[in-house]
């Protein structure tokens, strides 16, 4: 029976509370090639899209500074905070769904920090120092030439693709022009600037250079949450103990069947490649991200001794310990309708979403005047919000009403992506008003075409 107590602690700390470095053998096979053939779509994905426009905005920005968010090019505002608590929901359901069903396949195959770890950190890093034997080698060794040579190198290019990083992740936030503006400037003119490039760039660097798995295992929160979202049927990377075992040691002198071993030739090779220390015989544990090395090492590993691959592969603890197919529970479909209509509400909110923000006020500590025309009028507090790349004149027009609408001050030129606050004085015949209150309806019109319908009350004598 295999022993609990790796359960508790993580792997990569010892029993002193002393960091165990892992020096993980470089992986190879059909699933690390899968992998890196969607690392590297998802690399060029993510330094590409800052570069990306729809009618003038960016594909996507999170510009919390200003309080500007762009989405697929269309603007949101603090106004529309309403619109992003809805999406942030949906994203969490999303990943609830997503874990309960696959498990941390995110994590193995699309999070950014694996990526950059295992597909371009990790890869320089075999390309300076050599595979892990070497590593540990030049790790135990005195600082030598070699050593300082190769540790600089690996730093050098380390820091450099970290300022990279750290640019890239600045270009979200306040869009690439800015970024290139604050990069060919002297430090002096954009000192705030400058000092968040360095700051990101040293967290960058100092992530990737020491925390490394860390990230995962202890940091995450997706990570932690992880025991509370999977069951016994969600997919996992999973080793077929009813297969494996009793392990032993591969000879061709022995019949494995006949002695009652399993398939486990107990070669390590599956503990070796794997980027969080852990032995995945063990069963499902807080550490494994799905990278699916070990499936590729054990995979190799049953080849070369003539036994069917799978010892380790994508499957729940159902399908191992019942030789169930994963099928669609209750939990999982329940998820699946609310997610949908959730989506469903989002499409309807973006699609109905004004262009426009209009409020208009009776203005505060006045009332309803005569004039000598026969008319009666209010003063109204009028601000838009245009949400539009469009610079629009703006007029405004009484739409169930007899009367004029007159500005005070100049006629309105709303900028695009700018709000702007005015006045304006409602005038209604005095035979046209039937009540104390009535509601009108203003329409705001950018020269023939009505883009925007509003409504007040008016007030007036009793009647």
């Amino acid at each position: 029976m295999v022993e609990e107590e790796f359960r508790n602690k993580i792997s990569t700390v010892d029993e002193k509370g002393k960091r165990v470095w892992i020096f993980p053998k470089k992986p190879s096979g059909k699933f690390y090639s899968k992998r890196k053939i969607t690392s590297y779509l998802l690399l060029a994905l993510l330094f590409a899209i800052p570069f990306f426009k729809i009618d003038g905005e960016p594909f996507l920005m999170f510009n919390i500074v200003e309080g500007k968010f762009s989405l697929f090019g269309q603007v949101f505002w603090p106004q529309d905070l309403y619109i992003f608590a809805l999406i942030t929901i949906i994203m969490v359901l999303f990943i609830i769904l997503f874990t309960v069903i696959f498990g941390r396949l995110f994590c193995g195959w699309i999070c950014p920090q694996t990526i950059f770890m295992e597909m371009v950190f990790r890869r320089i890093e075999y390309w300076i120092e050599g595979d892990w034997t070497a590593q540990k080698k030049l790790a135990k060794s005195e600082w030598n030439a070699e050593k300082i040579k190769k540790r600089a190198l690996k730093y050098s290019i380390f820091f450099i693709i970290s300022f990279i990083i750290a640019n890239t992740f600045l270009s979200y936030i306040i869009g690439y022009e800015e970024v290139w503006d604050i990069a060919t400037s002297a430090p002096s003119e954009h000192i705030v600037g400058f000092i968040a490039i360095l700051i990101f760039t040293f967290i960058f660097f100092m992530v990737f250079l020491k925390l490394r798995e860390q990230v995962c295992t202890t940091i995450c929160p997706y990570g932690r949450l992880q025991g509370v979202l999977l069951d016994s049927k969600s997919l996992n990377v999973i080793y077929d103990y009813k297969r494996g075992e009793n392990r032993a040691k591969f000879s061709k002198k022995i019949d494995r069947k006949e002695a009652g071993l399993g398939d486990c030739i107990d070669c390590n090779q599956c503990v070796n490649v794997c980027p969080t220390g852990i032995d995945i015989r063990n069963g499902i544990q807080l550490e494994c991200v799905n990278c699916t090395a070990c499936i590729d090492a054990c995979d190799f590993m049953m080849e070369k001794t003539n036994q069917p691959k799978g010892l380790i592969r994508y499957d729940s603890e159902d399908g191992v310990s019942k030789n169930e197919r994963f099928k669609f529970t209750t939990r999982v479909k329940a998820y699946t309708f609310v997610l949908i209509a959730l989506v469903g509400l989002l499409t309807t909110m973006l699609v109905l979403r004004s262009d426009f923000e209009v409020t208009i006020l009776r203005t505060r500590g006045t009332v309803f005047e005569h004039n000598t025309d026969g008319e009666i009028y209010n003063i109204y507090d009028l601000s838009i919000l245009n949400k539009t790349n469009r610079d629009l004149p703006v007029k405004l027009k009484l739409m169930n009403h007899a009367g004029r609408i007159q500005m005070i001050g100049d006629e309105i030129l709303l900028k695009s992506r700018d709000d702007i606050q005015s006045k304006f004085i409602i005038y209604i015949p005095e035979d046209e008003i039937k009540s104390l209150k009535t509601t009108v309806e203003i329409g705001i019109y950018e020269g023939d075409n009505l883009v925007e319908t509003t409504s007040t009350k008016f007030i007036a004598p009793k009647i």
